[in-house]
Parts: C-alpha cells; sequence; structure tokens
C-alpha cells in the first residue's frame, strides 16, 4: 500500500475555473494595460485642447480651398479647389492636413458650384476620409459647365452624409461657432449676440449689377472663436454684399476677412470691407487670376487694415497693387511651390499669420 507522502507527490487533476472567474482575471490582468492606454488618450486631447485654431489658406491656383482645424482638432475644409492636374490640389490640400496633425475631414462645405471650388472634391473623396458634405442645395446657374460640376460633386459625395445649409443655420465644430452668413441667394438680417448698426459707408456705394451665375449663390460663414472672427464669403458678388449690410450691417467686426471672389473687383464692394474693419486680410488670388487693383486697393485702405497677405503676386498689377513680398506666398519670379498662408488663432483675440515659403510669422496682438 503507498505511503501517504507518496500519494501528496502525485500530479493532481484540476477541474476547470468557472467561466464567471476566469473572466475575472482575464479583466485583472488587462486593466493595467487599459489604464495605460485611457491615460495616453486623455494626455492626447489635453494636447489637443491646448492648441491654437490653425486656418490654412491653401494655394489652390485662384481657387479656394480653405482648411480649418479647431483646438479640439475637429476639422472644416472650405471648398477643394479644381479638378484635375493629378490630383495636384488634393495633394496640397494633404500637405496642411499633415501639417495640422489631423488624418480626417470632419465637415467639406462647398461655397458654390464653380470648378475652382468645388472640381477638387472628387479627387478629395478619393484621398481622405470625410464626414460630411455641407452646400447650398441646387445648382442654380444655366450653364454646361456648372451643370457637369455639379453633376460630378453629387456622384462623388455618394454614401456619405450630405446637409444644405440655409443662412442662420450653424456648423458644429466643436470649439468653436460657425454661423452661415449667406447661401443660394438669401443672407442673415442678424447674428445672435449681434446689434445691426447702420452702415455709413452704404450712402457712397455705386449700384453694382445683378449678378446671375453661382457666385451670388456663395456660402459664406463668419467662425468665432472666443475673442476672434473670421469671416469667409466664397465669391459673394457686390450685389448681394450690400442687399446683406446696407442699410444696416449685421455683421460685427472682424480679425482675419478671407479677401472674397480671389480679389476680383466684381466682390469687395467698400460698404462691405470697410464696414467689417478687419485687422488682417488674405487673398488667395493666382499668378493670374484675381487681385485686381480695385478689389486690392480697396482692402488695402480699409480702416484698421494692418497687412494684405497674398497667395500669388497679382502679375496683371504694378508694385503699387501688390503687397511686399514678405507678404506673399508664391511670389513672382520664384518657383511655385503651392505655399500657404498659416493662421493661428488663440481665443483672446491674438493671432499669428506664417508665410509657409519663408518660415516668417507675423503677430497679431489682442485688440
Amino acid at each position: 500500500m503507498p505511503s501517504h507522502s507518496h500519494l501528496a507527490s502525485r500530479p493532481r487533476f484540476m477541474p476547470p475555473l468557472p467561466f464567471h472567474v476566469a473572466l475575472l482575471l482575464f479583466a485583472f490582468a488587462l486593466a493595467p494595460a487599459l489604464a495605460a492606454r485611457a491615460q495616453a488618450a486623455h494626455a492626447h486631447v489635453r494636447n489637443v485642447a491646448g492648441r491654437s485654431l490653425l486656418i490654412y489658406s491653401i494655394d489652390v491656383e485662384g481657387g479656394q480651398s480653405t482648411l480649418i482645424v479647431s483646438p479640439s482638432g475637429a476639422s472644416l475644409l472650405v471648398d477643394a479647389g479644381w479638378p484635375d492636374n493629378n490630383g495636384r490640389d488634393a495633394q496640397r490640400i494633404q500637405a496642411a492636413m499633415r501639417d495640422a496633425h489631423i488624418a480626417r475631414i470632419d465637415h467639406v462645405l462647398v461655397t458654390h458650384y464653380h470648378d475652382d471650388h468645388v472640381g477638387g472634391v472628387p479627387d478629395l473623396v478619393r484621398r481622405v476620409p470625410i464626414g460630411a458634405f455641407l452646400d447650398h442645395g441646387d445648382n442654380r446657374e444655366d450653364s454646361a459647365a456648372t451643370r457637369a460640376n455639379y453633376a460630378a460633386y453629387l456622384k462623388a459625395i455618394q454614401g456619405h452624409p450630405r446637409r444644405i445649409l440655409h443662412p442662420g443655420d450653424t456648423i458644429s465644430i466643436p470649439g468653436l461657432d460657425a454661423v452661415v452668413l449667406t447661401a443660394d441667394g438669401q443672407h442673415v438680417a442678424r447674428i445672435p449676440g449681434v446689434t445691426p448698426r447702420p452702415n455709413a459707408y452704404c450712402a457712397a456705394e455705386p449700384r453694382w449689377p445683378a449678378d446671375p451665375s453661382e457666385n451670388a449663390r456663395s456660402m459664406g460663414i463668419l467662425l468665432t472663436f472666443g475673442r476672434f472672427r473670421f469671416l469667409d464669403l466664397g465669391d459673394l458678388t457686390g450685389a448681394k454684399e450690400i442687399a446683406m449690410v446696407c442699410p444696416a450691417n449685421p455683421l460685427p467686426p472682424v480679425d482675419l476677412f478671407l479677401v472674397s471672389h480671389h480679389g476680383m473687383n466684381l466682390s469687395n464692394s467698400r460698404a462691405l470691407v470697410d464696414a467689417i474693419h478687419p485687422r488682417v486680410a488674405i487673398m488667395n488670388n493666382g499668378a493670374r487670376k484675381g487681385g485686381s487693383p480695385e478689389a486690392w486697393e480697396r482692402v488695402h485702405q480699409s480702416p484698421g487694415l494692418q497687412d494684405l497677405w497674398q497667395l500669388h503676386t497679382a502679375e496683371g498689377s504694378g508694385a503699387a497693387h501688390n503687397s511686399p513680398s514678405a507678404l506673399i506666398a508664391n511670389p513672382s519670379g520664384a518657383p511655385d511651390s503651392g505655399y500657404w498662408i498659416k493662421v493661428e488663432a488663440r481665443a483672446n483675440g491674438s493671432f499669428s499669420v506664417t508665410n509657409q515659403r519663408t518660415g516668417e510669422t507675423r503677430r497679431y496682438p489682442r485688440p
């Protein structure tokens, strides 16, 4: 008969643990890794929350593409530039995204259906994850080219959420306030928190011709980050500008103005530009598109304007109607490298503007 000590040394059969006990032990083992991941995620959120508002005026050669990234990391792209060119404009958008440390775009807002604004959407959709598309609704322009642009846009955004916006609507961008001012030929009469005031600049304003094109249907937005305000009216033309700001102006003074319509003289009425008192303006002109002497002069002479930045030297204008080279991202005579102009804004109203070509930054303290 075996001894008790011999029996004690034998391996014994261990019954399997109950499922709930095994699950509990697994959870305990995994807890440190989950805690570390959560801590890293919270640290990332804190880092993102501490950033400035970023605005990139991307060089799409006389079209528009403006990337806005809030301190929360949420993003809005206003327009996508031209079609074709081997995806040039989509690649330039992606370069700005990398600089802003984002991998997707939450909202793409299409101001109107001209090919220098909406034409780049199909290329962008093929390259970049996008949340939703925002626009003013159906194309209103009776031209074959614009109808084709609109059809290509609708095809490209299939499967994505689409929201049609109207004046007074807001766009949800965590950390920012964004209100639609103009859309589909209509405009706001007032903005929450802003009291419309008589516009003294209207009396001297000449009569502007009616515009049947999509330009007059442009969606325009006012973006607010604390005390900082940014105005972008797309390609809105003179008659629609005057209808919005005369005889009473519902818009507040702004810190940054994206010069309308690439600096063409069909837009940028004095009654609009002078009434908003921009501290700084950016003109998204091309070398041979936009930047007309008349529009440049109206913006440059606006009361209180400190600087007028340009994406290109306006080749059709002389030195008297171009900003100094330090304020031009792609000057005449230099290789066209598609350099952007980058704005970093703080909630206290201070901001800086950087010329990507030179790396130089100008700072604009809080007013």
